[in-house]
């Protein structure tokens, strides 16, 4: 303690907390440089590799929603092609009907 009265009373205390002042951001800017920077650079690349599923999900879902629309489409196609023989039939059933009278 009586060595940090010296510093001050021989080059100020403006000098001494300057100098204290350049440690601590030295300090503080090695701390997050060794610790703090791979950890974040980590995160961003799970980030990164997150966001590219997430894009690929989203495609496959895009996929597989015009497979269903297709799908759905043929059903349609189907059934209204299935209604026009059976009226078709009908017709012919009841043509053969009234010229068998």
């Amino acid at each position: 303690m009586q060595d940090m009265a010296k510093l001050v009373t021989e080059f100020g205390f403006p000098v001494i907390m300057a100098v204290g002042m350049g440690y601590f951001i030295y300090y503080i800017w090695a701390f997050i440089s060794d610790n703090i920077q791979p950890e974040l650079d980590a995160m961003h690349m799970a980030l990164i590799k997150c966001i590219d599923q997430n894009r690929m999900l989203d495609n496959d879902m895009i996929r597989l929603q015009q497979k269903v629309n297709v799908v759905l489409e043929y059903r349609e196609k189907d059934k209204i092609q299935d209604q026009i023989e059976q009226k078709a039939e009908e017709l012919a059933e009841k043509k053969y009907n009234e010229n068998k009278k």
